[in-house]
């Protein structure tokens, strides 16, 4: 023990640019604890730093601003790591976006590192010695990603939840209290390794928050052990992924071959029996269908008498002297080609498919990623859909099935379809299109869902309502996948009663952080 009171109080005594750059560093590592990487002791080891940081913040002149400063380097650290696919999309067009590269570079993960830069100088004004450190610093860092995840359209992007992506027994416990939940329980167990630097034997606690992740795991194979899960009867899907780079999708002279691949992957041989649900990617046609009367007749001899086509599409609204409305849709075409139902998008992507505070960032030279004049224009929400031959469903456009709570109407769907185009997050070895694909899991272990997963170049795949990949197709590689639909589970507690169960362990962990007497005397 003594050992790592040293390694503590060395910690704790870092001050200048040594104190900056172990925070930077820390962060850094953190984020290999996100998919693909999935070293998730990384995460909680970078908890217990923090504590010791602010700690040491205590002792400076203003240890507020101190705390702020440690917090927002660790937090630029870990998204300039965990994110840096971000990169890839500013280089499909890179005569037009490539100059943006080094402004998003420092803005994107510096403004998002500004939450836990928050997060810390909240719990260093109210900062007190021993275990209650532990619950404040948990609390207000929970409360911090929650807020990244909801104000300003929100980014939840690898919130620390999804630090269990290598452990699908412990993303079980999503079922009951979300992914902000599982958060505050993993930002617990990491920040309570920090009693073991305290120079006592402060081991008692940490060893608790062990047993009890033991434990979820433990519950976590037993319901995937146990949960049986069949197929809907007589429904036969068919995915298609057509591969097309980004940087050829609309270029005039490979518009007809792009379309032509559609077709023949819908209508070729596959690995099963006939297909009754097709399904292509976001924006698979390279083209407006509603002006292009050659595309629709193809699509009423893909669905026949007998199968339904559902695709990602761009549509737009034209009005006389208006600018055009344009919307990033879905569209539903049952037999002989009749469309029955529109979706559209309606979390869309800053500067993807719009440009936040424009009066600010466009004088600046800052544009969308996606060439269309104006802005996409947003749909009213989730929908559900009753389609021919299969349960309902509610569709969800790529960035959509980021937001926990937020991805079934009111009326709860059988299923899920997310479309995706993951060519913006980079080649397959990129970590973009594996940390999405993660997000996607764990939705349909929360909802209690099974998602089909349709991406342009991949990871496409059935999951099941447990989370687990049903069945899938290798990344960057044009073909189809044909599976059958799983059935969805009754109802989850988190899709009943939504973040209470978060909102209770936030209760939980302000009342013992502000308790009267302390659960153990501060050092």
């Amino acid at each position: 023990m003594t050992a790592l009171a040293n390694v503590g109080a060395s910690v704790r005594g870092l001050m200048g640019w040594r104190r900056f750059l172990f925070a930077l560093c820390t962060g850094g590592l953190s984020a290999l604890s996100f998919a693909p990487w999935g070293l998730f002791p990384l995460l909680l080891l970078s908890f217990a730093a923090l504590v010791l940081l602010i700690d040491g913040s205590q002792s400076h002149a203003h240890p507020v601003r101190s705390a702020a400063f440690a917090g927002w380097a660790y937090g630029f650290g870990q998204f300039l790591v965990g994110l840096y696919w971000v990169g890839y999309a500013f280089l499909v067009d890179p005569l037009e976006h490539a100059w943006q590269l080094p402004f998003i570079a420092v803005i994107f993960p510096g403004g998002l590192a500004l939450f836990q830069a928050a997060a810390c100088a909240i719990a260093s004004r109210f900062w007190r010695g021993g275990y209650a450190r532990i619950f404040l610093l948990s609390a207000v860092y929970a409360v911090a990603e929650w807020l990244r995840g909801n104000i300003l359209t929100g980014f939840p992007w690898n919130i620390s939840g999804y630090s269990w992506g290598a452990s699908l027994a412990v993303l079980q416990t999503v079922a009951a209290i979300g992914v902000y939940g599982l958060s505050l329980l993993t930002i617990l167990f990491g920040a309570s390794l920090a009693l073991l630097f305290d120079g006592r034997r402060a081991w008692r606690v940490p060893a608790v928050f062990a047993v009890f992740f033991v434990l979820l795991w433990v519950g976590g194979v037993y319901r995937l052990d146990t949960t049986r899960i069949a197929d809907v009867p007589n429904v036969h899907l068919r995915l298609v992924q057509p591969n097309v780079p980004q940087d050829q999708k609309y270029i005039r002279d490979f518009r007809l071959a792009h379309w032509r691949q559609l077709v023949e992957l819908s209508l070729g041989g596959g690995n099963g029996p006939a297909p009754t649900h097709i399904i292509w990617p976001e924006a698979a046609p390279p083209f407006l269908l509603s002006r292009a009367p050659g595309a629709l007749s193809d699509i009423a001899a893909i669905t026949g008498s007998n199968r339904v086509l559902m695709t990602g599409t761009v549509r737009a609204e034209f009005a006389a002297n208006a600018p055009p409305h344009f919307f990033n849709s879905f569209d539903i075409f049952a037999h002989s080609g009749a469309l029955i139902a529109t979706y559209d998008k309606f979390h869309l992507v800053p500067l993807g498919e719009y440009v936040p505070l424009r009066a600010i960032l466009e004088p600046l030279g800052l544009s969308k990623l996606v060439n269309i004049p104006g802005s996409f224009d947003p749909g009213d929400g989730p929908h559900t859909y009753d389609i021919p031959g299969a349960p309902p469903v509610g569709p969800l456009i790529c960035y959509e099935i980021l937001f926990p709570g937020e991805v079934t109407a009111k009326k709860r769907p059988s299923w899920l379809v997310n479309v995706t185009d993951d060519s913006w997050f980079g080649p397959a070895s990129s970590a973009g299109p594996k940390q999405h694909f993660l997000v996607a899991r764990v939705r349909a272990i929360e909802e209690g869902l099974p998602i089909a997963r349709d991406a342009n170049t991949g990871i496409t795949a059935v999951i099941d309502p447990l989370g687990r990949v049903a069945a899938s197709i290798a990344a960057n590689e044009p073909g189809v996948l044909d599976a059958p639909l799983p059935q969805a589970l009754t109802k989850s507690w988190f899709a009943s009663f939504g973040e209470w169960g978060f909102v209770m362990l936030l209760i939980v962990c302000f009342a013992a952080a502000f308790a009267p007497v302390s659960l153990r005397r501060a050092k």
